[in-house]
C-alpha cells in the first residue's frame, strides 16, 4: 500500500511558510498556543483571510470570547473587509461568545455536539476549506476535570478532519517558557502545534514563534522573529531559508570608495562580503559609509544607506562637507536614505521595514549607521537575531554590505556590537583616536579579511573637506587596539 506525504496548505503569512516549509499540513488541526498578547487571534484571522486573499477558499471562524462585530471592527485596519467576505459567501462566523448579561456554565452533561453541528452547517453552506476556532480556553475553562477535558478536544478534532478542513485552533498558556498549555492536553490532542511568545527582556518586547510539532512532515527548527505591521498583520522573519551550502560566494571585489583603504583589503571587499567599521564617535565611521555609498554611484550601482542615529538633512549636510553630493545621487536614482530613531519600533519591525526597502530599491551595496544605535533599544537575543535577519537577506541577494559600531571609550577597546556579530562580518575595519607627541589623531586598521590577505599595519588618517586620507604605519606606537596607545623607544644605532 503506497503512502501519500503530507501536503500543506499555504497560510497568507508572510515569512510562515518558508519555516514550514509549505504551509499548514492540510486535512489537520494546528493547534496556536500563546500567552495574552502573542496574536493567537490575530494568526487565526490572517490564516482565513490568506485563503480568502490569495487562493478564493472561503472559511469559518468559531469565535468563544470575542463578538463577532468586535472581530470585524479591529481587522478592518489591516485591510480585510470581514463584513463584505460575509456578503460574498467567502466569511462565515459561528459565535460561541458569551453573552455578558447572562450567567451560563458548561458543566454537567454539555459537550460540544451543538457547537459542531452549527460549524457543520456553516461549512458546508459556505463550501469552506479552513476553519479557525478562537479560543478553547473560554470553553474547556467551564471543565474541571481533565479527562473530559480531553475526550472532548479528541472529539473535535476527530470531526473537522471529517468535515475534511485544515483547522487551527487557539489556546491560552500561563508563562512564555512553561506549560504548553493550560491544561496540560491540549499539545498531545492536536497534530500540531505552533508557539507564539511576547517576550519582555531587558525592559524590551520581543515577538517570536516556533513550530513545537508538525507530525510526519518537515519544518524549520527553533524559535524565529515574527512582527504585527499595522496594514499587512503578522509577518514571521525565518532569517533566512537558505542553507550554508547554498548561499552563493564570489570572488571579484569592489572598490569601496576609498583607493589606499581598497589597498590595505587587498584589493577591496568581495562583492558578496559584508564589513564593519568599529571606533569611537568621530573617528571617521559615518565618513567611511559615505565613502562606500560614493564608491557605488561612481560604480553605476544603487546603494542603500540605512540611518539610525542621524536625520537624513544631517547626512546630506556632511556628506556635503566631505564632498559627496547625496541630493543628486538621489535625483540620479542611484541613493536612497532612510532614516529613523531606533526606538520608533521594535527591531522585528525594522528588520520588515529594511527588507522590504530592499526589494523595493533592488540595491546592490547597503549601508546601516549604526547598529550600537539598535543594540542600545533591543535585548541581546533580539540583537543578534536581526543582525542575522539583515546579514542572511544581504547575503542571498549577493549585496555587499556594511555596518558601523561605536566603542564605549573614546579610546577604543572592543565595542559591545563587534562582540556580538563579529563571526557574522566577514571585514573588520576598525577606527581609533591616538595621541602623539599631545597631539590627538587618527589611525585606521583593517582587523580581518575573510578569504584575503590584507594590510596588517595600523596607518594614521586624516579627514577634511575631500574625505579619509590613509597614511603611513605608526611605527613606535603600541597598544592602539587596545585602547592604550603609548609611543615605544626607538633603539639607538649600535656604536
Amino acid at each position: 500500500m503506497s503512502v501519500s506525504p503530507v501536503r500543506k496548505v499555504p497560510t497568507g503569512i508572510a515569512g510562515f511558510d518558508r519555516m514550514a516549509h509549505g504551509g499548514l499540513p492540510e486535512g489537520r488541526t494546528t493547534l496556536i498556543t500563546g500567552t495574552a498578547g502573542s496574536a493567537k487571534t490575530l494568526f487565526a484571522s490572517q490564516y482565513l483571510a490568506g485563503g480568502i486573499l490569495e487562493h478564493d477558499e472561503p472559511g469559518v471562524f468559531i469565535t468563544f470570547e470575542e463578538p463577532p462585530a468586535d472581530i470585524r471592527a479591529n481587522q478592518i485596519s489591516l485591510g480585510w473587509d470581514i463584513a463584505a467576505w460575509e456578503r460574498q459567501g467567502l466569511w462565515r462566523f459561528v459565535d460561541g461568545s458569551p453573552d455578558p448579561r447572562e450567567e451560563t456554565s458548561l458543566a454537567g452533561s454539555w459537550d460540544l455536539g451543538a457547537l459542531m453541528a452549527r460549524v457543520e452547517h456553516a461549512v458546508e453552506e459556505v463550501g469552506a476549506r479552513r476553519v479557525a476556532l478562537d479560543s478553547l480556553g473560554a470553553v474547556l475553562s467551564e471543565y474541571s476535570e481533565v479527562p473530559r477535558v480531553r475526550r472532548e478536544l479528541r472529539a473535535l478534532v476527530f470531526r473537522l478532519r471529517e468535515l475534511g478542513v485544515t483547522a487551527v485552533m487557539t489556546a491560552e498558556r500561563n508563562s512564555e517558557y512553561g506549560d504548553i498549555s493550560r491544561w496540560g492536553v491540549e499539545e498531545f490532542v492536536a497534530e500540531d502545534v505552533i508557539v507564539l511568545r511576547n517576550i519582555l527582556e531587558h525592559e524590551q518586547a520581543r515577538r517570536t514563534m516556533q513550530i513545537l510539532k508538525f507530525r510526519g512532515t518537515t519544518h524549520r527548527k527553533g524559535e524565529f522573529p515574527f512582527a504585527v505591521i499595522s496594514d499587512r498583520g503578522l509577518v514571521a522573519l525565518p532569517l533566512t531559508g537558505a542553507d550554508l551550502s547554498d548561499l552563493p560566494s564570489r570572488a571579484d571585489r569592489i572598490a569601496s570608495g576609498n583607493a589606499k583603504l581598497d589597498e590595505m583589503c587587498g584589493g577591496g571587499p568581495f562583492r558578496d562580503s559584508i564589513s564593519l567599521v568599529s571606533g569611537a564617535t568621530g573617528t571617521g565611521k559615518t565618513l567611511t559609509v559615505t565613502e562606500f555609498m560614493k564608491g557605488a554611484v561612481e560604480a553605476g550601482e544603487r546603494a542603500l544607506l540605512f540611518a539610525f542615529e542621524e536625520s537624513r538633512e544631517q547626512l546630506i549636510r556632511n556628506a556635503r562637507g566631505w564632498g559627496v553630493d547625496y541630493e543628486q545621487m538621489e535625483r540620479d536614482g542611484l541613493l536612497r536614505i532612510v532614516a529613523f530613531y531606533p526606538e520608533v519600533a521594535s527591531l522585528e519591525e525594522h528588520l520588515v521595514a529594511i527588507t522590504d526597502v530592499v526589494r523595493d530599491f533592488d540595491p546592490q551595496r547597503f549601508a546601516l549607521d549604526s547598529l550600537s544605535a539598535l543594540e542600545r533599544a533591543s535585548s541581546p537575543r533580539g540583537f543578534r537575531h536581526f543582525v542575522i535577519g539583515v546579514t542572511s537577506m544581504l547575503k542571498e541577494r549577493g549585496i555587499t554590505g556594511m555596518y558601523t559600531s561605536t566603542t564605549q571609550t573614546l579610546l577604543g577597546g572592543e565595542s559591545v556590537t563587534e562582540s556580538h556579530i563579529s563571526t557574522l562580518t566577514d571585514e573588520i575595519i576598525l577606527l581609533r583616536y591616538v595621541e602623539i607627541a599631545g597631539e590627538v589623531r587618527r589611525a585606521i586598521s583593517v582587523l580581518k579579511m575573510r578569504g584575503s590577505e590584507h594590510d596588517r599595519t595600523i596607518r594614521e588618517i586624516e579627514i577634511d573637506h575631500e574625505g579619509m586620507h590613509i597614511g603611513a604605519p605608526l611605527r613606535h606606537i603600541s597598544g592602539v587596539l587596545a585602547g592604550a596607545p603609548r609611543q615605544t623607544r626607538i633603539a639607538a644605532p649600535n656604536s
